[in-house]
C-alpha cells in the first residue's frame, strides 16, 4: 500500500505535528516551576519543624529562659523576659512530664496575622502528657533576617 499526501496536505501535517509538540513543551516549564516552588516550601516547611521540635525539647527540660533566648528577635520584643518567666511556667506545669509528640500539620506562609511580611511555618503537634493527655501544641517559627528560624510564638491547649 502506497501513501500519497499532496504537497499542501503534507504541509497541514507537519504543521498540526509542529504546533501539538510546541504546546506541551510550555506546559512542563509551569508544572516544573510549581514544583520547583512546591520543593522549595516543604523543604522550609522541613526546617520549621525541626527547629519547633528542638524548640519544645527545651520547654520539656523546663528551661525557660534557654527558650526565651532562643526565641525570634520579634517574640523577645513582644514578650519581655519577666512576663515569659511568669507565664510559661503556669501553662506547661500543669501537664506534667511529656510523654508523646507528634506534628499533624505544618504549613509555610509569608504572611501572618500581627506580624510583618516574613516567612513563617506554623506547626501543630498532638502532645501527650503524664498529667493532660489531649494537648495541641501551636509553634510558629520564622525566617530572620541572618537566615536562621527561630521559634515566634507557641501556644497549647
Amino acid at each position: 500500500m502506497k501513501l500519497s499526501l499532496r504537497p499542501a496536505a503534507l504541509a497541514a501535517a507537519l504543521l498540526a505535528t509542529c504546533s501539538l509538540q510546541a504546546q506541551p513543551a510550555a506546559a512542563p516549564s509551569a508544572a516544573a516551576a510549581a514544583s520547583a516552588a512546591a520543593a522549595q516550601d516543604a523543604e522550609k516547611e522541613n526546617v520549621g519543624r525541626l527547629t519547633a521540635q528542638a524548640w519544645l525539647v527545651v520547654l520539656d527540660r523546663r528551661d525557660w529562659g534557654v527558650a526565651w533566648d532562643n526565641s525570634s528577635n520579634l517574640f523577645r520584643r513582644n514578650v519581655p523576659l519577666d512576663k515569659w518567666m511568669d507565664a510559661i511556667p503556669k501553662v506547661r506545669e500543669p501537664f506534667g512530664v511529656l510523654v508523646e509528640r507528634r506534628p499533624v500539620q505544618t504549613v509555610y506562609k509569608t504572611t501572618l496575622p500581627g506580624h510583618p511580611n516574613g516567612e513563617y511555618v506554623t506547626v501543630i503537634f498532638e502532645s501527650k502528657f503524664d498529667r493532660k493527655a489531649d494537648v495541641v501544641e501551636r509553634v510558629t517559627t520564622m525566617r530572620e533576617p541572618d537566615g536562621r528560624w527561630r521559634v515566634t510564638g507557641y501556644s497549647a491547649q
